[in-house]
């Protein structure tokens, strides 16, 4: 099965701008029909999903890169290694987005309570921006 340019970025989620650039800079494996169009393939979906993936950890444009290049090149134990500690970094750095959103979460389950119990009348309302100086304030 082929997916257009237009299927392919609305199924991961990204612009028909940024399949291109991924097309362009080698990132991203494409075939061309007969008016030289861009079409996409499941191996093109395959590797859209790891970019996909590397993107949410945070890796940089450059570490994506440079693991597509490793995941093209001969293999070997230094790559397989090279590998490894992308993923590696890849991983702490979405563990530690993990734990911020956490935080967030709990923060705004604590807001949520707060309201809640002022919507009870349990407590006034200090939410407002003339009471900011209170902890609970915002």
């Amino acid at each position: 099965m082929y997916y257009t340019i237009r299927q392919f970025a609305r199924m991961f989620h990204v612009s028909e701008h940024t399949v291109r650039y991924y097309t362009d800079i080698d990132l991203l494996p494409c075939r061309r029909d007969g008016q030289n169009r861009r079409i996409f393939d499941e191996e093109s979906a395959n590797w859209m999903q790891g970019i996909s993936c590397l993107k949410k950890c945070g890796a940089s444009l450059k570490d994506i890169r440079e693991y597509c290049r490793l995941c093209q090149s001969e293999d070997s134990p230094e790559n397989l290694n090279a590998r490894y500690q992308i993923i590696l970094r890849q991983r702490a750095q979405a563990r530690q987005k993990a734990e911020e959103a956490k935080a967030t979460a709990e923060y705004m389950d604590r807001k949520v309570k707060h309201y809640e119990d002022i919507l009870a009348g349990l407590l006034p309302d200090d939410t407002n921006p003339g009471s900011w100086t209170h902890p609970n304030g915002c």
